[in-house]
């Protein structure tokens, strides 16, 4: 009767034990794949960064600064930078143009004031003298070139700063610095105090 009693008593557990061990070797299992699906994750995107460093082009980027500012750039990956290029090539096309506007303004005031045509008026009425309207007319002229002069120098600039980063892209630059600090030995044989510092790039 003992017999009779323990064994469907017994029978549950061992399924259950058997259960809680398949259920743990199944999380187990998950866990590894999922470690080795990011694992590998991981090692293509550093495949990658590094293929891509690889195959960048000094040149390209240059080629594509001078037919289109701010593209090299974007090719770079530097995509903060493209706006400023954008901006700085902008600004001058507005200066060039206003200062252009007035140049010639006032060098058709001017032409109007010393033809010695009294049916020709200057849009001034003759507040001013020919020789004011001409020395403004000359500021004018010197704006527009020097407009023109810093067009130019933004656009090298663009293509210069693409070449130089495309450059460098293949140069590592780790963030971490590590300082020490400690006694020289080497003074300290020589019976003074000094101390050496050791900067370590990693």
């Amino acid at each position: 009767m003992r017999t009779r009693i323990l064994l469907p008593f017994l029978i549950p557990c061992g399924m259950v034990h058997a259960q809680v061990e398949a259920d743990s070797l199944g999380s187990a299992g998950d866990t590894v794949i999922v470690t080795s699906v990011v694992q590998e994750a991981v090692e293509t995107r550093s495949q990658d960064t590094l293929d891509w460093r690889q195959r960048h082009s000094p040149r390209k980027a240059s080629v594509l600064s001078a037919v289109l500012p701010g593209a090299g750039q974007l090719y770079n990956r530097k995509y903060w930078k493209a706006p400023i290029v954008w901006g700085g090539l902008g600004a001058c096309v507005y200066f060039i143009q206003e200062n252009r506007t007035q140049y010639r303004r006032y060098k058709d005031a001017y032409i109007a004031l010393v033809d010695n045509d009294p049916t020709t008026i200057d849009e001034f009425n003759g507040q001013f003298s020919s020789a004011q309207v001409l020395d403004v007319t000359d500021t004018y002229r010197r704006w527009r070139d020097l407009s023109y002069i810093a067009f130019g120098l933004v656009y090298v600039l663009n293509v210069v700063d693409a070449s130089v980063d495309a450059h460098f892209v293949r140069f590592d630059v780790s963030p971490d610095l590590t300082l020490q600090a400690s006694p020289s030995l080497y003074t300290a044989a020589l019976g003074a105090p000094g101390i050496s510092l050791a900067l370590t790039l990693r």
